[in-house]
């Protein structure tokens, strides 16, 4: 995708890197314009190419057995001085499913919170009947 692998592209690797970076902030289409300095209807055409590969890349984790570790996480702005765990105000609960011995399948989600009714669905539409799973909780589960 990038400008090495792409004749006639007008654009430098670089300038597609922090497109990228600008993406995985979260910043929109204009911003990310305006601070790489490319045009708006080519930041969009990236982001949508952006879109495509991750939707691809999490139809490729089929459900399967073996074994896998299952965890949760917040993620978000640094602490100040706040809750820790799960009441942490303004973080976004993360899930995700690795499979064991294929450190390449990764599956990561954001969920609406981490509780059973919300993690469920994404372990059994992932993970196949007597498969052994990993976690360091069992409270959700």
């Amino acid at each position: 995708m990038f400008g090495r692998y792409k004749k006639r592209l007008h654009i430098s690797d670089a300038e597609i890197r922090e497109i990228l970076k600008c993406f995985c902030l979260d910043l929109t289409a204009t911003n990310t314009a305006k601070m790489t300095s490319v045009s708006r209807v080519t930041v969009n055409r990236y982001f949508d190419r952006f879109r495509k590969i991750i939707l691809i890349s999490d139809e490729k984790f089929l459900a399967s057995s073996g074994e896998f570790e299952i965890d949760e996480s917040y993620i978000g702005a640094k602490r100040v001085r706040g809750k820790r765990g799960r009441g942490a105000v303004g973080k976004t609960p993360v899930f995700g499913v690795l499979k064991r011995n294929e450190h390449n399948k990764v599956y990561v989600s954001i969920v609406p919170n981490c509780s059973k009714e919300s993690l469920m669905p994404i372990i059994q539409g992932k993970i196949l009947e007597n498969s052994t799973i990993y976690t360091d909780w069992v409270e959700s589960i």
